[in-house]
């Protein structure tokens, strides 16, 4: 009986060793510009390029994303200083603009200053992002990183020298990388790597929750997953490839009639993604299932009253079907509504953004290589 009492009391201390990240969800760049009566000039300027951080050219990459809206904060250095990032499933490498970068975008952002930090090393090797329309040019930096309570000690991330002029309009100063090594730019060790290795978190695995409506509420947990953030069983579904965090997706139907991804196709799960993207041909055939017409920049418009008679979605991943409502993938604003279907991707690759990740909490296990979905609370 003794024995089995330790196992339990070890239980219960190991389920309470999660580390919380509160995400802001903060207004769009597209929000913002939109205010501004910036919008159109820019989108012509700085066309969305979803898979331009999908291209493996041994240089980390990244998008235009101008609708995502989710930041939490961490810091960096000793005393910290302080960066909101984008947690970003869909890269692994942590950078910050710093305060020998004097494009525009970096103006208007908090900057790391090495000079500040008397843990701060540089590193042997410079860092160069590859953007849709632009770059991130950097070096490498070592120093302590504090996310969430968690202090990782001599952490290599990017400090930024150069950034492309669409980042001024990001609302977050960096990105947080929670992809796999094997596609680290310059092979950099991921801070989650990092938090494992050295044991600062009870079990290999993080899992999201991205509110719908609120600003406060979401937020990334380290070291497990917190249960209040979804109803139901848990679905389990297996990497294909420990790369980005890659499914099988076996397809996408309407009605049960397949519209997309006929005879299966791969899909990421993007915390840094807004949409859900996939090939321009099956993303169009989905906007004109749900009654959408799509503009010259591949924005997907539709009535706003119509949305309670939209059909749902339904992607079947692993066997498992996950199904998105209207009322999910259609966006309102005040300039209309829109779908969160996107083109660009590509025929190897869907991208299951937020759009998705609002409606299932996900669980992102390195140690087992799976994601885990379940409904959001």
């Amino acid at each position: 009986m003794m024995k089995w009492l330790v196992v339990l009391s070890a239980l219960v201390a190991f389920s309470e060793c999660i580390h919380k990240i509160p995400l802001i969800k903060g207004k769009t760049a597209r929000q913002d510009l939109q205010e501004k009566g910036l919008w159109e000039k820019y989108r012509k300027m700085y066309p969305y390029n979803p898979m331009a951080k999908f291209y493996q050219s041994g240089i980390e990459s990244m998008t235009n994303d101008a609708d995502l809206s989710y930041y939490g904060v961490i810091s960096i250095g000793t005393p910290p200083q302080s960066f909101s990032v984008i947690f970003d499933t869909g890269s692994s490498n942590l950078w910050v603009p710093s305060v020998y970068c004097s494009s525009q975008a970096c103006q208007n952002h908090n900057k790391f200053n090495p000079q500040q930090s008397s843990t701060f090393k540089w590193g042997s090797e410079s860092l160069s992002i590859q953007y849709g329309t632009g770059s991130m040019t950097g070096h490498l930096a070592i120093d302590t990183v504090e996310v969430g309570g968690i202090s990782v000690a001599n952490q290599v991330f990017g400090v930024s020298q150069t950034e492309a002029p669409f980042m001024a309009n990001m609302v977050a100063d960096g990105i947080l990388g929670l992809a796999f090594q094997a596609i680290a730019s310059d092979n950099v060790v991921p801070v989650f790597d990092n938090m494992v290795n050295e044991g600062l978190v009870s079990q290999a695995m993080f899992s999201v929750y991205l509110s719908s409506q609120s600003e406060q509420g979401s937020e990334v947990v380290f070291g497990g997953v917190d249960s209040s953030h979804y109803t139901g069983q848990i679905t389990w579904i297996p990497l294909s490839s420990a790369t980005y965090w890659q499914i099988a997706m076996d397809s996408v139907t309407i009605n049960g009639q397949t519209v997309a991804c006929s005879g299966g196709c791969q899909a990421i799960i993007d915390t840094g993604t807004s949409l859900i993207v996939g090939p321009t041909s099956d993303i169009n055939n989905m906007n004109s299932w749900v009654g959408a017409s799509t503009d010259q920049y591949g924005d997907a418009t539709v009535s706003c009253q119509n949305i309670g008679s939209m059909p749902e979605v339904t992607f079947t991943l692993n066997g498992n079907a996950f199904t998105i409502p209207a009322s999910a993938y259609v966006s309102q604003s005040s300039y209309g509504c829109s779908t969160g279907f996107g083109q660009g991707g590509s025929d190897q690759l869907w991208i299951l953004g937020d759009v998705f990740i609002r409606e299932y909490y996900a669980i992102f296990d390195s140690q087992a290589k799976q994601i885990g979905l379940a409904t959001s609370a």
